[in-house]
């Protein structure tokens, strides 16, 4: 089968398009033939070997335990083992392999059962590859770890990307005040998702202009969690989801510090893969989120679409194609 691999950590000049042995599942493994997958942080952090977590669960000092990235797939099932019930040959499915080794910018891949959905009929599988990972953090992060409720003030660092394109729309269908920020040329794309306020953070620092929100839900972690904590209501929250390695320790280490000393709570969302999926599902089904996927990319053109997401001119999810 085709598959992108990698051999060194480094830049998308590093992924290679060849053939490599077909996968063949295990007893409690599904084996997909792969459709569509999408591009997420954490297969570019894995790219470079970065942070150094990732080389732990990669390889040390080089990929050798995951060498096909990729975890948000949708496909169609090729084969099951004997001990899997959910699935059968034939079924639609999708889902975030991030805990099964990865593996979906590849013609086939294998999972296990529980890491996958049924497609919904009325949804390509591009849309479905766009949905896992991004779409599952915006929903933790705003309705578990932010515990938003309706007319609460929400700030969504970060709106414009995949999860971030997804916790506006999340936010505003749970009832609240929504500002994003974004860059100014993605103001329109973040307004158009439903966004009551869009700040421009080029001419703009939203946590020095004495606003206060009930939830921070940061993408980007450009700030000290001091200055965001400045940006919290009296009893607000702040939750990381994605960005610089330096924010991420702090909320690791800080965040409970502060939680501890005040009402305000702070701290780093850990991602569940594919946990709250129904939920996620019904608010797509109900027309009040919608996927938003910026531009597609065949197998072949990988690399370039790893570098497009780099880049960071995306509005929402950039897929993979397998056709």
């Amino acid at each position: 089968m085709k598959a992108v691999v990698f051999k060194h950590y480094g830049q998308p000049d590093e992924l290679h398009l060849a053939e490599v042995p077909m996968p063949t599942p295990r007893d409690d493994e599904v084996l997909v033939r792969v459709h569509a997958a999408s591009v997420n942080d954490w297969d570019w952090q894995l790219l470079q070997g970065i942070p150094f977590v990732n080389r732990m669960m990669a390889g040390l000092f080089k990929p050798t335990k995951i060498t096909i990235l990729g975890c948000d797939i949708a496909g169609q099932v090729e084969a099951v083992g004997k001990d899997v019930t959910r699935f059968r040959t034939g079924d639609a499915v999708f889902g975030d392999l991030s805990g099964c080794g990865f593996g979906g910018f590849a013609e086939y891949v294998c999972a296990r059962e529980e890491a996958l959905s049924v497609k919904p009929e009325t949804m390509t599988f591009e849309d479905a590859a766009a949905i896992p990972q991004a779409g599952l953090l915006a929903l933790q992060g705003l309705y578990i770890k932010g515990a938003l409720r309706r007319g609460q003030k929400v700030l969504i660092n970060g709106a414009s990307g995949g999860a971030g394109s997804f916790a506006v729309q999340i936010a505003k269908s749970l009832g609240a005040e929504v500002t994003g920020v974004c860059s100014g040329a993605k103001m329109e794309f973040v307004r158009s998702l439903g966004a009551d306020h869009v700040i421009d953070y080029t001419h703009e620092d939203f946590t020095t202009n004495a606003q206060q929100y009930d939830l921070i839900l940061d993408m980007q972690a450009h700030h000290s969690i001091f200055d965001c904590k400045r940006a919290l209501s009296p009893d607000g929250r702040y939750a990381l989801v994605g960005g610089a390695d330096a924010m991420a320790f702090q909320s690791i280490f800080l965040g409970p510090l502060i939680s501890m000393a005040g009402s305000r709570k702070m701290g780093i969302l850990m991602h569940k893969a594919n946990k709250e999926m129904p939920l996620l599902l019904e608010l797509i089904a109900s027309g009040n989120v919608k996927v938003v996927v910026d531009r597609l990319f065949p197998l072949g053109e990988t690399a370039e679409a790893m570098r497009y997401f780099a880049q960071g001119h995306k509005k929402g999810k950039v897929v993979i194609t397998m056709q």
